[in-house]
C-alpha cells in the first residue's frame, strides 16, 4: 500500500472521535453530578423522619404521625403479583417467538408490535387497564387490577430482553444439542434457556424496577391516595409509594415535605436492592453456566 492509498481524512477522523469522547465523558459529568445533588438534597431534607415508626405507621392527616406502612406494603404485593403474571408468559412467548415461531408475516407483525409496545407511555397503559380490567371485568380499584395494569406495561419488556438474551447463545450450542438425538424443546430447555437465564433474569429485574416506580397507570384505574390500612385480598383498595410520595409532596405542610422525601430514600433503597439482586443472580448464574 503507498502513501497516496492512505486517507487525508484520517487524522481528522481521529481529532472528531476524540473531542465526541471528551464531549460524552462530560455529558455524562454532569448527569452524574446532578443525580449526586438531587440525591443528596432528598436525603438532607428526609434523613429526619427515616425512622422505625416512619416504616411501620400507616398514613395521617397529622405529620408527625404519618407512615409508609401501607403504601410499603401495597407495593411489595404489587411487585409479586406483577411478577407472576408477566414472567412465565415473557419467558414463554420469548421461547416461542425465538426457537419455535415460523419466519412469515404474522411473526414480523407481533415483532413489530412488540417494539411499539415496549415504547408505548405508560398512560395508555393505565387507560386500557381502566377500560379493561376495572370496567369491563368489574375488578374496580383493586390490587389485582393495578397487578394485570402493571403487567402488560413491562411483558414487552420482558419479551424483547428475553429474546436478545436467547439470541446471544451461540448456535453451536443448538446444533449439538441436536446432533446428539436431543429434540427441538429439549435442546432449548436443557442447554440454550440456562445459557439464556442470567441476561432474562436480569431484563425482567429491571422491568420490576420500572413497574414499582410508576404512578400515571395506578393513578389512571384509581388506585387511592390516602389507605390507612393493608390490603387482605386481591380485590382490596391499595396503595404504591409512589402515588402516597405524590400525595405528600402536593401537600403545603413543609412537615409532609420532610415525609414525601423520606418517602423518596426509601424508594430508591429498594430499587437499589432489587438492581443489586439482579447483579448478583446474573453473577451467580454465569459461574455455573460452563459450555
Amino acid at each position: 500500500m503507498t502513501e497516496r492509498e492512505f486517507d487525508p481524512r484520517l487524522p481528522l477522523r481521529k481529532r472528531l472521535g476524540m473531542l465526541f469522547g471528551l464531549l460524552s465523558a462530560v455529558a455524562i459529568a454532569i448527569g452524574l453530578v446532578t443525580l449526586g445533588v438531587l440525591i443528596a438534597d432528598v436525603t438532607h431534607d428526609g434523613w429526619r423522619a427515616l425512622s422505625w415508626d416512619f416504616l411501620t405507621s400507616y398514613p395521617s392527616r397529622r405529620p408527625e404521625q404519618a407512615g409508609i406502612l401501607s403504601a410499603l406494603v401495597g407495593s411489595f404485593y404489587i411487585l409479586i403479583l406483577v411478577a407472576l403474571i408477566a414472567f412465565p408468559l415473557g419467558v414463554a412467548a420469548a421461547i416461542y417467538l425465538e426457537e419455535f415461531a415460523p419466519q412469515n408475516r404474522l411473526t414480523a407483525t407481533i415483532e413489530i408490535n412488540l417494539s411499539n409496545l415496549a415504547a408505548v407511555p405508560s398512560i395508555v397503559y393505565g387507560l386500557l387497564g381502566l377500560g379493561v380490567f376495572v370496567r369491563t371485568f368489574m375488578l374496580g380499584r383493586s390490587l389485582l387490577a393495578g397487578a394485570l395494569t402493571l403487567s402488560l406495561l413491562v411483558l414487552p419488556i420482558i419479551i424483547i430482553a428475553s429474546r436478545e438474551a436467547l439470541r446471544a447463545v451461540p448456535p453451536s450450542i443448538r446444533e449439538a444439542g441436536l446432533a446428539l438425538g436431543a429434540s427441538q424443546w429439549q435442546t432449548v430447555r436443557l442447554f440454550v434457556l440456562p445459557a439464556a437465564w442470567p441476561g432474562i433474569l436480569t431484563g425482567t429485574i429491571l422491568a420490576l424496577a420500572r413497574a414499582i416506580g410508576e404512578t400515571a397507570p395506578l393513578i389512571t384505574i384509581g388506585a387511592l391516595t390516602y389507605v390507612a390500612f393493608t390490603p387482605q385480598s386481591l380485590f382490596d383498595p391499595f396503595t404504591v409509594l409512589p402515588i402516597q410520595i405524590f400525595n405528600w409532596i402536593s401537600r403545603p405542610q413543609p412537615a409532609f415535605h420532610e415525609r414525601a422525601a423520606a418517602g423518596i430514600i426509601v424508594l430508591l433503597a429498594v430499587l437499589l436492592l432489587f438492581n443489586g439482586l439482579a447483579i448478583f443472580l446474573r453473577a451467580r448464574l454465569q459461574r455455573r453456566i460452563r459450555f
